[in-house]
């Protein structure tokens, strides 16, 4: 309890830093994946090849490699001078966005083709289909998973901590290297990620009940 108390201070600052960098890069992924998914299903062949080609990409490159492409190469050629709250946002919100995307995808799997054909066939545009007709339907589907996906996007926020980010793990570094236990350390760090990741799941279970008492 010590360790805690004597460095409260840093601890809450860690833990806000945790939720700030998941709470922006989910809202990153969530955009980019959901449009990535569009593309995959898309009628024009270019958008289709660009969505499999980010998904390939992102799901397959290593997410410390990601850091340190954003960290030391983006500032260099594209961005100089942006924060590490920032960068490290985008590296995980791209990184995530993958798997955001095929969670999408499949849900919009499920919805029957004659949804789509029959919007197209009073005059919506594939666009219109999509966030009218199709989106909507494959919603209830995609929930679950996205619970799963954003949970482990909690988890992976860690590697933020080694970019110059306040968030818990960096934390224990901090503590480790002042000298303290590291069990009790652990233990706390492992309690303020568990407090996220079971807001995290109660948020999405309530919009799953909510949902169903909308079908």
């Amino acid at each position: 309890m010590n360790v805690l108390l004597d460095n409260f201070p840093a601890f809450r600052d860690g833990f806000i830093g945790t939720v700030s960098i998941t709470a922006v890069s989910s809202l990153i992924a969530l955009v980019l994946g959901v449009a990535v998914a569009g593309f995959r299903v898309s009628p024009v062949p270019p958008l289709r090849y660009f969505g499999t080609a980010w998904v390939t990409l992102m799901r397959n490159t290593p997410l410390t490699l990601l850091f340190l492409i954003f960290f030391f190469v983006v500032p260099e050629i594209l961005f100089p001078g942006m924060s590490p709250f920032v960068l490290g946002s985008l590296a995980l919100g791209f990184y995530t966005s993958s798997f955001v995307c095929e969670a999408v995808r499949s849900g919009i799997n499920t919805v029957p083709l004659g949804q789509a054909e029959a919007a197209r066939s009073i005059g919506m545009t594939f666009a219109q289909t999509l966030q009218l007709v199709v989106l909507p339907q494959a919603t209830r589907t995609v929930v679950p998973p996205l619970s799963s996906i954003f949970i482990a996007l909690t988890k992976n926020s860690a590697i933020a901590g080694a970019f110059s980010n306040a968030e818990l793990f960096g934390w224990q570094k901090l503590m480790s290297d002042k000298g303290y236990d590291i069990v009790p350390v652990f233990i706390w760090v492992a309690i303020g990620y568990l407090i996220i990741t079971f807001t995290i799941s109660g948020l999405f279970r309530l919009l799953e009940r909510r949902m169903e008492v909308a079908r």
